[in-house]
């Protein structure tokens, strides 16, 4: 069974995020909420979590995973921006905002597009989500909690406790964090690409 934390939105309670990070320290994955949906974590690294994700979503390999940082300066360490794209980024992060990248050598080959070698990366603007962040001291693989047969992803902590109850290790439920995902912006290509339009505002990359 999932261990619940029901974490206040605006003063995590540290000792609920720290049980969390010990979690994930032990290969466990969580359903964390940010600022646009809930989203399953698991630690950098950790393949058997990725598949579990895979699994409880149908994720097939063409798949775009989501390394979740907790500020613009991690980002560096992980994907290759050129001095427009860098402005760019760090003019919407912290924000709603999924941004594809090429990716660098210290990114899981396991979480890389396999034809592409890009990976998503964000900063979310979300209290609870930079809590669990700041304590893990790392980024967190990452996917929306949108599940097979679903419209919208689950909004609920409960509800997700329950759907997934023997799938993940813990929900952490800070209160409803919407319905909308995150805005997906593509810098791989010649132009820059919105590949979904979300919660963030696409008009500064259109």
């Amino acid at each position: 069974m999932a261990k619940y934390f029901d974490v206040h939105p605006v003063n995590p309670q540290s000792r609920s995020i720290q049980q969390a990070v010990d979690i994930l320290r032990k290969g466990g994955l969580v359903a964390y909420p940010t600022d646009s949906c809930y989203a399953l974590g698991c630690l950098l690294g950790n393949k058997e979590g990725l598949d579990r994700i895979r699994q409880i979503r149908r994720l097939d390999d063409k798949h775009h995973f989501t390394l979740v940082c907790s500020n613009f300066a991690q980002l560096g360490q992980y994907v290759q921006m050129d001095n427009a794209v860098f402005r760019a980024v760090k003019a919407a992060t912290p924000g709603p905002y999924t941004f594809i990248l090429p990716a660098t050598r210290e990114v899981p080959k396991a979480m890389i597009h396999a034809k592409k070698r890009t990976v998503g990366v964000r900063v979310p603007d979300h209290v609870t989500a930079q809590a669990l962040l700041d304590a893990l001291g790392e980024p967190l693989m990452s996917s929306t909690l949108l599940l097979p047969g679903y419209d919208e992803p689950l909004t609920d902590g409960w509800q997700i406790k329950e759907a997934l109850d023997h799938q993940v290790d813990a929900v952490i439920d800070s209160g409803d964090c919407g319905v909308e995902p995150t805005t997906v912006v593509n810098f791989t290509g010649d132009e820059v690409v919105v590949d979904r339009v979300g919660a963030g505002d696409p008009t500064p990359f259109q």
